[in-house]
């Protein structure tokens, strides 16, 4: 591998001279630019705007362009005699834990190779300095025109250098972050956790570039007049989803069966979709049980599950009203045919008492006449 810098590590009075190495490596595919009509090259030539002719690059510098466009040329070996310790030397500044230092701050990584058979011991002590304290080294160092921030660490046998943004190159999160307060079930984070489990651990050796494979089959096809490679056909997705929960157990399901897993129970009810704002389209799930929820149709023109429960409970609802009123005017009938019932009987009792009177007043009567007879028919005798 080519170094692409020369220096020595330097911590404390120890000095260890080493050459810099690229650690990784791209394999992304380059395309030219080409002219459409013609198919030919598209090329950026550097050209002095004094003299309007290309130039080579031994010829060409650096320089600064001031505020007013002034250019003020800087050669290398201005760089190369800055009065700071960095400008050939990786200096280290403090050992700190590997937890430590954000993930957000990594940038490139390089291969600190020992430089020569004097630099073997020195490399070998801090090698084994580091593996055995548990820590990592933060360094400044100067590369291509700039001092930058590196953290140092042990890989296999060799000390790696990862490049470290500087922490004020971090941006702040607060734009973007979710602006609505969203509130997280128990039911949701277990099934969160469960997905987890069930995705497991993945090697990633086993991981590879298909968009680079898929690019390289392209080209071999239209290299050999083939006929170029077609899209394979995927599973019609949902739209919008949205039953978090329902998604979660669909996923959950799909992870144990790719794994030849059995599916298992489900854990926690579904969320249901009242929050949503609209009608749109819900990635319809499999039945699991007589109480789970039937997903909703497509939208199109028919009613969705949930509009023909709503419906039912509106023609449920407008029964059991009438029925009540039903109810209430026979319950008023009944009322008022008994109140009925009570007057005429009251009436009649009436009636029938007044009846009586007349009757016993008549047979009186009748009495008092005879008796008046009698005595009349007495006094003629005497």
């Amino acid at each position: 591998m080519r170094s692409i810098w020369n220096g020595a590590i330097s911590f404390g009075l120890v000095s260890i001279p080493i050459k810099l190495v690229n650690a990784t490596e791209s394999h992304s595919i380059s395309f030219r630019q080409i002219h459409t009509d013609d198919g030919g090259r598209i090329r950026y030539r550097k050209v002095c705007e004094l003299e309007d002719r290309e130039v080579t690059t031994p010829e060409i510098g650096k320089a600064y362009e001031d505020a007013d466009g002034t250019l003020i040329p800087i050669t290398d070996e201005d760089l190369a005699s800055l009065p700071i310790p960095t400008a050939r030397t990786i200096e280290i500044v403090a050992f700190v834990p590997a937890d430590r230092i954000d993930p957000l701050q990594m940038d490139t990584a390089y291969y600190l190779s020992a430089n020569g058979v004097p630099a073997a011991k020195p490399y070998t002590l801090l090698r084994e300095a580091l593996k055995r304290s548990n820590k990592v080294a933060i360094a400044k160092f100067a590369l291509r025109g700039r001092e930058r921030l590196g953290m140092l660490r042990v890989v296999d046998d060799v000390i790696a250098m990862h490049g470290l943004l500087w922490p004020d190159e971090i941006r702040a999160t607060d734009e973007v972050a979710p602006d609505t307060g969203v509130t997280v079930r128990e039911q949701e984070l277990d099934l969160a956790d469960a997905l987890m489990d069930t995705l497991g651990e993945v090697d990633l050796e086993d991981l590879h570039d298909d968009y680079r494979e898929a690019v390289e089959e392209l080209i071999t096809a239209k290299a050999s007049g083939a006929e170029a490679p077609s899209v394979p056909e995927r599973e019609a997705g949902g739209g919008k989803v949205l039953d978090l929960m329902a998604a979660l157990e669909k996923s959950v399901r799909a992870a144990k069966e790719s794994r030849g897993e059995a599916a298992g129970g489900e854990t926690g009810g579904g969320a249901g979709a009242a929050e949503a704002g609209g009608e749109a389209e819900v990635t319809p799930l499999p039945a699991r049980r007589k109480s789970a929820r039937t997903a909703p149709k497509e939208v199109g023109g028919k009613k969705s599950t949930s509009t023909k429960r709503t419906a039912a409970r509106k023609t449920t609802a407008q029964k059991s009203a009438a029925h009540k009123s039903t109810a209430q005017k026979t319950a008023g009938q009944k009322t008022a045919s008994g109140t009925a019932s009570k007057s005429t009987a009251k009436s009649t009792s009436k009636t029938a008492k007044s009846t009586g009177k007349e009757a016993a007043a008549k047979k009186t009567a009748a009495k008092k006449t005879a008796a008046k007879k009698t005595t009349g028919r007495k006094r003629a005798s005497a």
